[in-house]
């Protein structure tokens, strides 16, 4: 009996010895961190509203981290592919993602085999900000108000395209989610991206779109779109003329966006601080605060377990809308 107390007592004294060395390892590792660049993998093509944020953090996070953020744009199926990839790294502070609505609260429910679950297989780094998504028309489109669009809309039953940055991104769904409401129907075009989906539009090859204000803000003022909606309960300053859906008269009306940076689960709580710390400077930032700001973004700075919660609760609310819009996997 003794003799087993024993060897108990040196099992559990080598075992305290390992996770020590474990700890230790982890804290040097952290310490050490970065000691080369890093990859922020954004999940769509360039020129959308992911690229302007992500961009936004990375050029700022490789001045104070003192390595640079590569950012890598890896579209595909309504950003799972590039969220999938985030999810499957090593575990160790070089490989992170652009969080985003459209592939954390989305397409977990829209894609049957999306590979990744949006609270298991991710350590969440922190909240970066907040961002309306657009209605927005070519400029030779005849609906000129959300009501124009819906009597337009019924009037060419199932003759109105609009564009988005893929099937399953927040835009698709926004889209689904609006003609649901608005009882019209309207033909889902997706792309890679927004940014080509934008171009398409411009270009006239497609009436309508989805997109995010940081993406077509610059073609609105410009004249090359036309602003019919705002998404959120409230109008955005950085197009203050342009009204919410839900003023338009679809009240409650609400399709916000959400941007953050996540890394594989399992990434060391060190080094997960240490992003969160940066990323928080970086929003505290006034290049960045105006560099965000002038694309329609709101900074909303916060810890790991605040983006955690939020990641949670958006997930919830997006899985109700994509089940109640009978969107399907495309």
């Amino acid at each position: 009996m003794y003799f087993g107390r024993i060897v108990m007592a040196s099992s559990w004294t080598r075992g305290l010895c390992v996770a020590a060395a474990l700890f230790a390892a982890s804290d040097a590792s952290a310490q050490n961190f970065p000691a080369h660049p890093i990859t922020l993998i954004i999940p769509f093509a360039p020129g959308g509203s992911t690229s302007i944020v992500g961009r936004a953090i990375a050029d700022k996070m490789s001045e104070t981290l003192g390595e640079k953020v590569i950012v890598d744009n890896r579209p595909g199926a309504g950003g799972t592919v590039g969220t999938r990839a985030v999810a499957k790294s090593a575990p160790d502070g070089y490989t992170i993602g652009l969080g985003y609505t459209g592939t954390l609260a989305i397409g977990p429910t829209l894609y049957a085999k999306a590979g990744y679950d949006p609270r298991k297989d991710f350590a969440p780094i922190g909240m970066i900000g907040h961002s309306p998504n657009s209605l927005v028309v070519h400029p030779s489109f005849p609906a000129k108000t959300v009501a124009e669009l819906i009597a337009y809309a019924k009037a060419n039953a199932g003759k109105v395209n609009f564009g988005s940055a893929g099937a399953g991104t927040a835009s698709h769904i926004t889209g689904e989610y609006f003609a649901k409401v608005a009882g019209i129907t309207l033909v889902h075009v997706p792309y890679k991206g927004t940014g080509p989906a934008l171009v398409d539009l411009i270009g006239g090859h497609i009436p309508m779109a989805f997109a995010p204000v940081p993406a077509t803000h610059a073609n609105i003022v410009g004249g090359q779109l036309r602003g019919i909606a705002v998404t959120s309960l409230m109008r955005t300053s950085l197009l203050p003329d342009v009204p919410t859906v839900a003023e338009s008269g679809l009240q409650g009306f609400d399709a916000s966006l959400a941007y953050g940076l996540v890394a594989p689960v399992g990434t060391p709580r060190p080094i997960i601080d240490r992003l969160n710390g940066e990323l928080r400077k970086a929003l505290e930032s006034d290049d960045v605060r105006k560099r965000l700001q002038q694309d329609g973004t709101d900074p909303a700075p916060g810890s790991p377990e605040d983006y955690a919660a939020f990641i949670d609760k958006d997930e919830t609310k997006w899985a109700q809308i994509v089940k109640s819009s009978g969107a399907k996997e495309e």
